[in-house]
C-alpha cells in the first residue's frame, strides 16, 4: 500500500555505493535564505527525499552559509555576485521560474537552488529530487526553468456528499457526509504530488453545483475551506471554488440572479469581500452556466459576457478571476434534425462575444467541440477569440477513455492537441501558443483538467493511471516534452530502473490510446457508449437518446455531414487551410472522416480498406492488442511489488472483457446495418 500511495514520490533508497557517495557530498548541509510557508514546504520535502534516498539528515542553516553544500532561496534574498551570477538572469524568467546550478567555491562543490520567488524554490527542490530519483549526475548542472503556462490547474468534480462525478478511484478526499473533511493529511499529500509536477491552481468542488455545495461560499463552510486553502498555499497552489450562478436567489434571499440587476451586483461584491476575508489569496470562481440544466444569464435575456462580468467586477478589487466554461449547448435539441449540431455550439455562443469580457475573465474551452471523446478535432474556438482570455480544458479522468479500468495513456492525445496549427495568424499558430497567452498577448491563460484522483489506496484506481496525472502536470509546465520522455520519466520514478521493465511499460503506455480507439470508436465517430455512466458499448446510446444518435448510421452509410455545402457547416468554423482540409472528403484525415462526412460503408480509406472493413479489422485488432498488454505485464511479475502488480493485472483483465464486448457489439451492429460480410470470415453475429 505504501508504494501505491506514494505514486511517483517513491524516494527509494539508492543502493549504488559510488552514486550514493557522489550525491552525499552535495547534500550534507542545506542553507535556506528567507522565511515563508512555501520555503518551509520546500525544505521539508528536500529533507524527506534526502533521508529516504541517501539516509542523510542534513545540517540546516537558516541563512546564507557559504559552507553549505545546498543553498536555496530567492534571487532577491541571496548575494548573487558571490556565486558569479547576475540578477539580470532572473529578469528573463517568470515568477515561478528557477535556476539550479553547480558551482565550485574554495574547492567545494555547491548546489544553488534559486527561485524567482519562493514558488520557484519549491519547484527547484522537486526538480533536484527528481534528478536523484532518475540517478542523474549532479556535476556541472545548469538548469534555467520557467513554466510555459501561467495557470496550471486541476478541477475536482467532487460533491459534498463525498461522491465524485466521473470519479473512478473512490470517494472524495475533500468531503465527508455533507461536510468538509477534517482529515487533512491526505489533502496535504495530494498538494505534495501536485506541486512536484508544477500544478499551481485547484478548484475543489464539482462544476455542477447543487443545493448544499452552493453554501460553500457562506460562513457555514468558509472557515473549513480556508483550512484547505492553507494547505494548498503552502505548496504554491491557489484555491478556487465552483459557484452556482443562481446563488443570489438560493443563499442570498434575492428574487433574481439577473447579472444587470443592481442588487445582484451588490450581493456578489459583498460575497467576494466575505470570501477574501477568509482566504486572502483566493483564486476566484469556476462557473458552469446555461448548460445541462444549470442556471445562467439566459434566464434573464442576458448573454455570457453579462453573466461573467458581474462576477469579474466583484472579484477584481481582490485580484480574483472568473473561469467561465464554454461547455454550453442545448441538451434538448433534436439530433435528428441535421441542421443542428452540438459541435457548433461553443463557437456559435462565444465567438460573437469576443472582446466583451472583462480582463479578469477566462473562457475555459474543452479540447474538442464535443466532450472528451477518444478522437475528435480540436475546438475551433481556439484562435477565434483574439480579444478574450482563454484556457484549455483537458480531462485526466478517463470518462470516455476507459474510466481507469482500461489503460489509456492520454499524453499523446494532449500533445496532438497542443501541437495542432490553427492558422489563426498564419502558419505556426499552434494551440500551445494560444493557451500560453503568447499568440494574442493574453493577460490570463493556461490549461486545466478534470482530476482523476479519489480515496483509493493508490489514488487513481488503476496504478498506471497515475501516469496521466504525472504526465499532465509535467506537460503543461513544458509542452515541448515528448510523450516518450514523460512516459519513461514516470516509470523510472515510480517503478525503478530495470531496463526491461522500463521498455515493457513504456510500450504499453504509448500504444494504449490507439488500442482503446481501435476497439471502441472508429474514424472519429464517437459517443457509442452506455448513457449516463459512459463505460461499455451502446451503439445508439446517448443521455438524451430520445433525440437519436451521433453516428447517423443507416443501411447505406455512416457519419455526420458537417460540410459547408450539404451539412451543418461546422467545418467552416476553422481557419483556412484546415477548413478546406476537413470540408473535402479527399483531404479529410481518415481518423476524423466520420466526424466530418457521411459516407457509404464501401468508401475506401487512404489505407485502401473500406470503412466497414476498417471497423471490423480494428475491433478485432484492439482485442488482440489488449491480450498483448496482458502478456507484456505478466512478464514483469517479480520486478514489481505484489500489490501494484496485482492491481494492474486485474485491471487488464477487466479491459479485455470490455474490449471483447465492444468488438462483438460494434461489429454485429454494423454487419446487421450494412449487410456486408467481413472479408476475413471471422465470427460476427
Amino acid at each position: 500500500m505504501e508504494k501505491s500511495y506514494a505514486c511517483w514520490l517513491q524516494y527509494d533508497r539508492i543502493n549504488d555505493r559510488n552514486l550514493c557517495e557522489d550525491y552525499r557530498k552535495f547534500c550534507q548541509e542545506v542553507a535556506v535564505k528567507g522565511e515563508s510557508v512555501i520555503l518551509h514546504s520546500a525544505l521539508k520535502e528536500l529533507k524527506n527525499g534526502l533521508r529516504s534516498m541517501l539516509d542523510i539528515e542534513p545540517i540546516i542553516y537558516k541563512d546564507e552559509a557559504m559552507e553549505a553544500s545546498i543553498i536555496m532561496g530567492t534571487y532577491e534574498q541571496l548575494h548573487l555576485q558571490e556565486y558569479g551570477l547576475d540578477s539580470q538572469l532572473f529578469q528573463k524568467i517568470n515568477e515561478e521560474g528557477y535556476l539550479i546550478k553547480t558551482i565550485k567555491k574554495k574547492e567545494k562543490e555547491t548546489l544553488l537552488l534559486i527561485g524567482k520567488s519562493d514558488k520557484g524554490v519549491l519547484y527547484a527542490v522537486h526538480h533536484l529530487l527528481r534528478l536523484l530519483q532518475l540517478r542523474e549526475s549532479l556535476n556541472q548542472l545548469e538548469f534555467i526553468e520557467s513554466p510555459k503556462n501561467q495557470i496550471r490547474m486541476l478541477n475536482q468534480w467532487d460533491n459534498i456528499d463525498a461522491s465524485v462525478e466521473r470519479g473512478y478511484s473512490g470517494q472524495s478526499i475533500f468531503y465527508d457526509h455533507n461536510k468538509i473533511t477534517q482529515n487533512h493529511k491526505r489533502i496535504r499529500d495530494y498538494a505534495r504530488l501536485l506541486s512536484s509536477v508544477g500544478i499551481n491552481a485547484i478548484s475543489i468542488n464539482n462544476v455542477n453545483v447543487w443545493k448544499v455545495e452552493t453554501k460553500l461560499i457562506t460562513h457555514e463552510f468558509l472557515a473549513d475551506v480556508a483550512k484547505i486553502a492553507d494547505i494548498f498555499r503552502a505548496y504554491g497552489i491557489k484555491t478556487f471554488l465552483s459557484i452556482n450562478f443562481a446563488s443570489p436567489i438560493e443563499i442570498g434571499g434575492l428574487s433574481t440572479a439577473d447579472p444587470l440587476d443592481n442588487e445582484v451586483k451588490k450581493w456578489w461584491k459583498n460575497k467576494a469581500g466575505e470570501i477574501f476575508g477568509y482566504i486572502p489569496d483566493f483564486g476566484g470562481f469556476v462557473v458552469k452556466a446555461d448548460s445541462e440544466h444549470r442556471p445562467g444569464p439566459f434566464s434573464y435575456g442576458r448573454d455570457h459576457a453579462d453573466g461573467a462580468n458581474v462576477l469579474a467586477q466583484a472579484l477584481k478589487p481582490f485580484g480574483g478571476i472568473v473561469i467561465w466554461r464554454c461547455f454550453v449547448y442545448n441538451c434538448l435539441q433534436d439530433w435528428r434534425d441535421r441542421s443542428t449540431d452540438r459541435a457548433r455550439a461553443a463557437y456559435d455562443h462565444f465567438k460573437p462575444l469576443d472582446g466583451q469580457f472583462l480582463d479578469n475573465v477566462i473562457l475555459q474551452v474543452k479540447n474538442g467541440p464535443m466532450d472528451f471523446q477518444v478522437r475528435e478535432p480540436v475546438s475551433p474556438l481556439f484562435g477565434a477569440l483574439e480579444k478574450t482570455n482563454q484556457m484549455m480544458e483537458f480531462q485526466v479522468a478517463q470518462e470516455y477513455t476507459g474510466q481507469q479500468k482500461d489503460l489509456c495513456f492520454l499524453v499523446p492525445l494532449w500533445k496532438e492537441v497542443l501541437e495542432f496549427d490553427t492558422y489563426a495568424h498564419g502558419q505556426g499558430s499552434a494551440i500551445k501558443k494560444i493557451v500560453d497567452g503568447s499568440l494574442y498577448n493574453a493577460k490570463f491563460s493556461g490549461i486545466c483538467a478534470v482530476s482523476n484522483i479519489g480515496d483509493d489506496a493508490n489514488w487513481t484506481g488503476h496504478t498506471l493511471a497515475q501516469a496521466n496525472l504525472y504526465g499532465y502536470g509535467r506537460l503543461i509546465w513544458n509542452p515541448e516534452l515528448t510523450s516518450e520522455e514523460l512516459a519513461e520519466e514516470w516509470i523510472r520514478v515510480t517503478f525503478g530502473h530495470d531496463s526491461f521493465l522500463i521498455e515493457q511499460i513504456k510500450q504499453m503506455l504509448l500504444d494504449s490510446w490507439s488500442i482503446y480507439e481501435n476497439y471502441t470508436a472508429p474514424l472519429g465517430v464517437g459517443w457509442m457508449v452506455n448513457p449516463h455512466h459512459h463505460y461499455g458499448p451502446s451503439i445508439d446510446g446517448y443521455e438524451y437518446s430520445v433525440w437519436g444518435t451521433y453516428h447517423f448510421a443507416d443501411r447505406d452509410g455512416i457519419g455526420v455531414d458537417r460540410t459547408l455545402e450539404t451539412g451543418t457547416g461546422y467545418a467552416g468554423q476553422y481557419f483556412s487551410p484546415n477548413k478546406e482540409m476537413y470540408n473535402a472528403l479527399e483531404s479529410c484525415p481518415d481518423e476524423l472522416l466520420l466526424f466530418f462526412h457521411h459516407v457509404p460503408y464501401t468508401h475506401r480509406l487512404k489505407s485502401g480498406k473500406t470503412v466497414i472493413q476498417h471497423i471490423y479489422d480494428t475491433h478485432f485488432k484492439g482485442v488482440a492488442q489488449v491480450e498483448g498488454l496482458i502478456e507484456k505485464w505478466s512478464q514483469l511479475q517479480g520486478k514489481i511489488d505484489e500489490e501494484r502488480f496485482t492491481n494492474v493485472s486485474n485491471r487488464l483483465q477487466l479491459q479485455l472483457k470490455n474490449a471483447k464486448e465492444w468488438r462483438d457489439q460494434v461489429n454485429t451492429y454494423f454487419y446487421r446495418k450494412s449487410g456486408i460480410a467481413d472479408e476475413e470470415n471471422r465470427a460476427i453475429y
